[in-house]
């Protein structure tokens, strides 16, 4: 039988907020306590009051579109804006006319290959990895056939979550294994910003508990000499985790980390790329869980090679946010032990669907888990009457 080829591709910015790709770009900045967030911008007064003022937002989430021969539409959701949609439409759109959608890994190579020159990392794998996603989306639905079976299938019935917010109190209640809170305050903050960090994580932990996994985001705002002082500090506290306390590509400040501080678990990985990024970090054994985000790290073809290289080292990998394109990868993966649901809600009260109104059915938590369906790709319906969706003319 005669298998469909890829007829066109299309990229469209979302241009409204609360949906897509973008979590931060919310009416309210993301969550009440935006402006309580350390950041690598704290240092600077002026961009100290939330992730949105220094600009986070300003790449907007896209759609891209990948029709086959037969009509059969695959569909994702990304990041990047007018930017990444020209990579797409202008450049990565000839290597994807024409082709059997089985030849992903070819596809891929060749979109990489064309465009390392300018940029390894960053916005053209942004672009890239959406495209992968939408490749992905529309295999499926040619196959009839769900994302996790065509990887491999389930090694497990349901998806255990975490829940990223600012109430991991009540994510407990509503049958989370873990919470994992912002930390607040960096270097910037000196010795007082270290008290009123355990303060807040002391107070977090009398909460819920000595047996719920309590974790601190640090958003790559601190320094080899504050993060060890602040791990010390907090000991009793017990953490399950401090996530991403330098940028992902100081691999020397890594090592120092788990040399001065062996006890504490140290991950990182959503502001790393592709393999190769990722390389460094696993063949030094200083950092305890790998975090990429399979919507900026090159999507599910370059995640699955990062998550084989990772488990030849026994390394977890618990995948950054990414809703069901994250849910589908860590259910077939045995050392992938659970997955973040990352909770758009401005008080963190109610548990929300990760893309907002983007999609029609995005699933959602029920007592702390996941359980996919055998619905086909991704098993994502795009909601376009509430879309507002624009596709630049260049």
């Amino acid at each position: 039988m005669k298998f469909p080829k890829i007829k066109d591709v299309r990229a469209f910015v979302l241009d409204q907020k609360g949906s897509g790709g973008d979590y931060h770009d919310r009416e309210t900045g993301h969550w009440l306590v935006d402006s309580l967030i350390s950041t690598p911008m704290s240092g600077y007064p002026s961009y100290k009051a939330s992730r949105t003022s220094f600009g986070i937002n300003v790449m907007n989430s896209i759609v891209v579109e990948i029709e086959s021969d037969d009509g059969t539409i695959g569909i994702s959701a990304g990041q990047g804006g007018a930017p990444a949609c020209y990579i797409i439409e202008k450049h990565f759109k000839r290597f994807l006319i024409g082709q059997d959608p089985r030849s992903l890994n070819q596809m891929w190579d060749q979109m990489y290959r064309s465009s390392v020159f300018y940029g390894g990392k960053g916005l053209p794998l942004w672009a890239l990895s959406v495209v992968d996603l939408a490749l992905w989306d529309l295999l499926g639905l040619l196959r009839d056939e769900p994302v996790y079976q065509m990887i491999g299938g389930a090694v497990r019935e349901e998806v255990s979550l975490y829940c990223t917010g600012i109430r991991p109190d009540v994510a407990k209640e509503n049958g989370f294994i873990g919470g994992k809170m912002p930390l607040s305050y960096g270097p910037v903050d000196r010795l007082d910003g270290i008290r009123k960090n355990r303060e807040k994580f002391g107070e977090m932990r009398e909460r819920v508990g000595e047996d719920f996994l309590l974790m601190a985001d640090c958003w790559m705002s601190l320094d080899v000499p504050y993060a060890v002082e602040l791990a010390e500090a907090m000991k009793d506290i017990k953490l399950y985790w401090f996530e991403e306390v330098l940028q992902p590509h100081d691999f020397d400040g890594h090592r120092i980390l788990k040399e001065r501080v062996p006890w504490v678990r140290w991950t990182t990985g959503e502001h790393e790329y592709t393999r190769y990024g990722f390389r460094k970090l696993i063949e030094s054994r200083s950092v305890d869980i790998l975090q990429p985000d399979v919507m900026w790290c090159g999507g599910l073809t370059e995640l699955m090679r990062i998550s084989a290289l990772a488990a030849a080292y026994d390394i977890p990998v618990v995948p950054h946010g990414s809703g069901a394109y994250s849910y589908h990868f860590v259910i077939t993966q045995p050392h992938c032990p659970f997955c973040e649901y990352l909770n758009t809600s401005p008080d963190c009260l109610s548990f929300p669907a990760v893309f907002g109104n983007m999609f029609e059915n995005e699933i959602l938590p029920e007592n702390g888990r996941i359980r996919l369906t055998e619905e086909p790709g991704w098993g994502l319906r795009i909601n376009r009457e509430e879309l507002n969706l624009k596709r630049i003319q260049y």
